[in-house]
């Protein structure tokens, strides 16, 4: 049956999950089996983000090395952050310095920037991430649990009104102590080194902290009951199987994860560290004082005792910030006078821009600032708006869609077939019902390169290019000009450039194709439903008639980004011609076989080889045929460049200088028998990939001499305008991935800018 397949998997996944419950010395052993299972909370926060691998990105036009675990890979990337990579990297370059011990105990990790830039997803991600890793082997989580039954006149361990009714009633720490804190402090300190000598790792477990409040009473009542017994060993008696023992824990929220949330109340105490349960203390005698054991541990340092807290929208708190001072180097707070406890946690606070101005509040005083000091403990990382095209693109799906799987394209041809993608959804209809509609191809891109565009600092963009040509070159690293092939590295951007501070929020891009996909378009045709169709200028027009009414803009900035839309609108309506081109011209490219005929005649020509024909003999590199090939599909040369069939000297350079790259003649002077043209990566031949099956509408022009793009919207039966029409609007269904509806609105607006210059 169904059901018992998915509770025996269930069942499988808890299996592996946890472990029996063990003793101390039990414990110790696996500890000296797998040192790392005893981190400290620092080091097990690193050890989980690396644990995840690395993967290379390309942001601001560099290639990065990112962190998987900061794509949310045990949720299929449902709390993904995107982008923001060098923060992040700064982050765990954070983690790794204070797990360490080197210099950065006594700071407070800082995250700041703007609203919608990923901060609360990177506080998800880190549960998420956190709690998995805990399910595994290698990162199990251990802390232990009392009972004190056996023991004489025993007032039990407990969290009710009750008192335990045998020996099997078992009582976990509340704040998740670590084990080891069991031992007296020179014991630890001696084991803690022995399990260092068999780390294999360049970060030493660091174990600074004590047996927590709870734990301590249960520890002492039992020491004091045995010492009165005579026993000898007592630590022996207290650690008992039969009165502590050892278990491991998911981590989560409240287990060993403590967040404060923006709407979080109570005294200081309350929110730091929990509270007083008062009928508890009548109830538990503790020889005239205050019982640990009626402490509730609610507290956002109580529940993330052990490895993270985090103070969410941390304006709302800034009172407990100078609280929080002296809690990473000092590892201590305390639950009431004369009562402490040990704190083992990785401190991180989030906080939108408000934040900075309060600490601010006093700067002009310099010296007598009375929040110098917490300034000086804050630590910060700045997040800012995404300024790569394909992840703002991939940001807005998931805004709008179940979409969550982090983009991992292996090349900037992957992403740019994503970009461009269509979009379709089901919306409700008052009148209707559930209504389909579509942001066609290039809408969702339009929406976001508009995005990027409004970040990025425009002062350092060179004469020659323009913002979208540095949004490109953000999120590609080249841009490609005819033959050439321009990196990042060409260009010369200023290091103190402001790119992603400020801009279009994604929210507001989001709340405006909402609205698109509510409200059918004022248009109309007699056989496609063109009116469930959102064009890029659909969007783009939506997008600069809201600027002046949303309150997240000044009126300085709506006007800025209105000013912005336009290099936006042309680019989009070049992607969308080149995809009319292309779909008119569908039947004219050139084969990917007769491609690289052409390139491995080239590279045996070049290297003075001959390579093998159909029949398996080998043959000299056919002059004619790299002749035909350069005048007939690259259009780069005529019959008067030849001798004959022999290339002059333009032709020789443009083979030798354009065809082969230094890294495809390595290849090719390296290939064993598999080898393939095929093989060699097609950006390294950028004129390759530039102008094969790329046509312009001069090739249009000769190719299709009746068309007439005036005719277009309407063409005459039996014409040649509606035959290549009829055989377009089919290419860009069949290939592009536009709708029938889509594919009409989209070449009518093409053939409308083309029309004017046609003659």
């Amino acid at each position: 049956m169904l059901g018992d397949e998915y509770v025996s998997a269930a069942d499988r996944a808890l299996e592996s999950t946890y472990q029996e419950p063990t003793s101390l010395a039990e414990y110790v052993e696996e500890l000296f089996a797998e040192p790392a299972r005893g981190a400290h909370a620092s080091k097990y926060l690193l050890s989980a983000i690396e644990a995840a691998g690395t993967r290379t990105v390309v942001e601001e036009g560099e290639e990065k090395e990112r962190y998987r675990f900061f794509d949310d890979p045990a949720n299929d990337g449902e709390h993904a952050v995107l982008g923001n990579t060098d923060v992040l990297n700064g982050f765990v370059d954070d983690l790794r310095s204070i797990a360490a011990g080197r210099g950065k105990e006594e700071k407070i990790v800082w995250l700041a920037g703007p609203t919608a830039t990923g901060k609360s997803e990177l506080k998800r991600c880190l549960v998420n991430g956190l709690r998995e890793y805990s399910k595994t082997p290698a990162g199990r989580r251990y802390t232990v649990e009392w009972n004190v039954a056996g023991a004489e006149d025993s007032p039990g361990l407990t969290y009710a009104d009750r008192s335990p009714p045998d020996e099997d009633d078992w009582y976990e720490s509340p704040v998740q102590t670590h084990p080891l804190t069991v031992f007296p402090p020179e014991v630890r300190a001696d084991l803690v080194d022995a399990l260092n000598e068999r780390l294999d790792d360049h970060i030493p477990i660091r174990l600074e902290t004590d047996l927590d409040p709870f734990s301590r009473e249960a520890y002492d009542y039992l020491e004091e009951q045995y010492r009165r017994k005579g026993r000898e060993d007592l630590f022996s008696a207290v650690t008992d199987p039969k009165h502590l023992r050892v278990k491991n824990f998911v981590v989560d929220v409240g287990q060993g994860i403590g967040i404060l949330h923006s709407e979080d109340d109570g005294t200081p105490k309350e929110r730091l560290v929990g509270s007083w349960m008062t009928g508890m203390l009548r109830e538990l005698d503790s020889r005239g004082r205050k019982n640990p054991q009626a402490f509730s541990y609610d507290g956002v340092l109580s529940q993330g005792n052990g490895l993270l807290t985090v103070v969410e929208d941390a304006a709302q708190h800034a009172d407990l910030l100078q609280k929080l001072l002296n809690v990473p180097d000092e590892g201590r707070v305390k639950l009431d006078k004369g009562i402490g406890m040990a704190v083992d946690t990785q401190l991180l606070i989030i906080s939108n821009p408000d934040l900075e101005h309060r600490l601010d509040k006093h700067a002009e005083r310099e010296g007598s600032d009375p929040l110098k000091a917490l300034k000086r403990r804050l630590d910060r990382r700045t997040f800012t708006y995404l300024t790569n095209l394909s992840l703002e693109t991939q940001l807005l799906r998931r805004e709008l869609t179940n979409e969550t799987a982090v983009w991992d394209g292996d090349s900037w041809g992957a992403l740019e077939e994503r970009i461009r993608e269509p979009l379709s959804l089901e919306v409700r209809d008052g009148e209707a019902g559930v209504v389909g509609r579509e942001l066609a191809p290039h809408a969702v891109e339009a929406a976001a390169l508009y995005d990027v565009v409004t970040r990025l600092d425009a002062s350092d963009v060179p004469r020659e290019l323009d913002l979208v040509d540095k949004a490109l070159l953000f999120d590609r690293g080249y841009l490609q000009e005819g033959d050439e092939r321009l990196a990042v590295e060409d260009f010369e951007f200023d290091d103190e450039a402001v790119d992603g501070a400020h801009g279009i929020p994604v929210t507001y891009t989001r709340d405006v194709l909402a609205d698109l996909l509510q409200e059918p378009a004022d248009r109309f045709h007699e056989d496609l439903p063109v009116e469930d169709v959102i064009t890029p200028q659909d969007v783009l027009d939506a997008m600069v008639a809201n600027l002046g009414d949303a309150p997240v803009f000044s009126n300085t900035e709506a006007a800025e980004f209105g000013d912005r839309v336009d290099v936006v609108r042309e680019h989009v309506l070049d992607r969308q011609e080149a995809d009319v081109i292309d779909a008119v011209m569908a039947e004219k490219r050139v084969d990917e076989e007769t491609v690289e005929a052409y390139v491995e005649h080239v590279y045996a020509w070049d290297a003075g080889e001959t390579l093998a024909n159909e029949r398996g003999e080998q043959v000299e590199p056919d002059p004619l045929k790299m002749k035909v090939f350069e005048i007939e599909h690259l259009g780069r040369f005529d019959a008067g460049d030849y001798e004959g069939n022999d290339p002059t000297e333009p032709v020789v350079d443009f083979r030798t200088e354009k065809v082969i790259t230094a890294l495809n003649r390595h290849a090719w002077t390296h290939r064993d028998e598999e080898f393939r043209v095929a093989d060699v990566d097609p950006s390294s031949i950028p004129v390759i990939e530039a102008v094969l099956g790329t046509h312009d509408w001069d090739a249009v022009r000769r190719t299709f001499e009746d068309l007439d793009p005036r005719q277009w919207a309407n063409p005459p039966d039996g014409t040649e305008t509606a035959q290549v029409k009829a055989d377009a609007i089919g290419v860009m269904q069949d290939r592009m991935g536009y709708s029938e509806a889509a594919a009409e609105l989209t070449s009518r607006h093409v053939m409308e800018r083309v029309s004017d210059e046609w003659d």
